[in-house]
């Protein structure tokens, strides 16, 4: 198969994806109609996963052959964890009012319960879609889904090391998460627009984000700043200082968890991939209560989001877009999924009488992470981007922890 790749050096290769991911970021970037609309059809994030899919199931690239997800995985990956959750500022998320950190958490709620519920649902009338024994157990595959919906793409691929669903799997729920996440992703900015009537509806009040929406303007404006070579040096040492040492625990803790108490594999807990995103994640935690926060204001997130966006050019190269068609019955689980999560999250926020956005804003955050929760929030209005990150980023340090219990619920479920 090796003779048969086109492209076999990984040096070609990450040339080859790094200029994919320019090429979709400068072409979403034009305000050309034809783009517009394409975008529209086809969103970044899809594009970025399906492009090198096309090259690899059509031997242009190996995704199989090549080591470059595995070196990725292990060091862009710790790293970019802790750089989306350096920056979290859990003040400013109490001040956001327990209505939003409840509708955000009941959001979070839904997939962890919708995971398991739809599992069950879709078992009892056609237990063959959520079946599979060893790396090809659809629980694997979906437990994935479940970390990218309570966090993003870094908490999934997080998942995708500790539990080991085979690439074949991997490739089919990474078409059940973007497509059914994005289809959701259009409803809400919809709603954004018809906002006041639901708000009618909820009977709430958002006089609260119109004030939230001039401190944030003004946040922005003053702590903003353009990175230093020593802002950059300082990030690079924090997230790869945060990773080596994650990495230093784990390789201590998972041997030692093997030896000693052995019956803990079927909870993944001799990983010791589990132990560097669980550690790292901590780590990310400290240091947003530190003036390391700082850095965030020099782009920490942004160098975290262009590590994840490698990374899933990285995971779209393992892709086989012939093996997509292969289950179709997953999408069942993935819409009865998403299903469950909007009703808790609409419910909460009913109950609550919780604004729209906060509504809006949480489910986005969740299912979409730090990429789209911000194109939610600025549906409402641009300076109220801020929110969708800073729940997103609550999200990421949630989604590893949640998205893992979520797995073992549904294998729970299905043996």
């Amino acid at each position: 198969m090796l003779l048969l790749v086109l492209f076999t050096s990984d040096a070609i290769v990450l040339g080859l994806l790094l200029l994919i991911l320019a090429g979709v970021f400068y072409t979403a970037s034009l305000k050309h109609r034809l783009w517009i609309k394409f975008y529209a059809i086809f969103p970044p994030l899809l594009l970025c996963y399906f492009v090198p899919g096309v090259l690899n199931s059509f031997n242009v690239i190996s995704g199989e052959e090549s080591k470059l997800y595995s070196v990725i995985s292990q060091y862009f990956l710790p790293a970019c964890l802790v750089y989306f959750t350096l920056g979290m500022d859990f003040e400013a998320v109490i001040k956001l009012g327990p209505k939003a950190l409840i509708v955000f958490l009941a959001g979070t709620l839904g997939v962890m319960l919708g995971g398991p519920m739809s599992v069950a649902i879709v078992k009892f009338f056609a237990p063959e879609v959520v079946g599979g024994a060893g790396p090809d157990a659809v629980w694997r595959g979906l437990a994935t889904i479940a970390g990218s919906w309570i966090g993003g793409g870094a908490n999934q691929t997080a998942l995708k090391e500790v539990f080991q669903p085979s690439d074949q799997l991997f490739s089919q729920v990474i078409a059940v998460d973007v497509i059914t996440a994005e289809i959701w992703m259009a409803v809400l900015i919809y709603g954004a627009g018809i906002a006041t009537r639901i708000d009618r509806f909820f009977k709430a009040d958002a006089s609260a984000i119109d004030e939230l929406r001039v401190k944030l303007e003004q946040e922005q404006k003053k702590l903003q700043r353009i990175p230093t070579l020593n802002d950059l040096v300082m990030i690079a040492a924090v997230g790869f200082g945060a990773t080596a040492l994650a990495h230093l625990t784990a390789d201590f803790l998972a041997p030692w968890i093997k030896e000693n108490y052995p019956s803990l594999e079927k909870f993944s807990l001799t990983s010791s991939f589990f132990w560097v995103v669980s550690v790292v994640t901590f780590i990310g935690i400290l240091l947003s209560f530190t003036r390391v926060r700082q850095l965030e204001f020099a782009g920490a997130s942004k160098v975290g989001s262009l590590f994840l966006y490698i990374l899933v050019a990285t995971i779209g190269m393992k892709m086989d877009i012939f093996a997509v068609a292969a289950n179709p019955g997953l999408f069942v689980v993935g819409i009865l999924w998403m299903i469950i999560h909007v009703i808790v999250t609409l419910v909460a926020a009913k109950l609550l009488k919780a604004p729209f956005f906060f509504a809006a804003v949480g489910s986005q955050a969740n299912v979409g992470g730090a990429a789209s929760a911000p194109v939610v929030a600025a549906a409402f209005h641009p300076s109220l981007a801020s929110v969708g990150v800073l729940l997103a980023i609550l999200g990421y340090a949630l989604g590893t922890y949640g998205g893992y219990l979520t797995g073992l619920m549904m294998q729970w479920m299905v043996e």
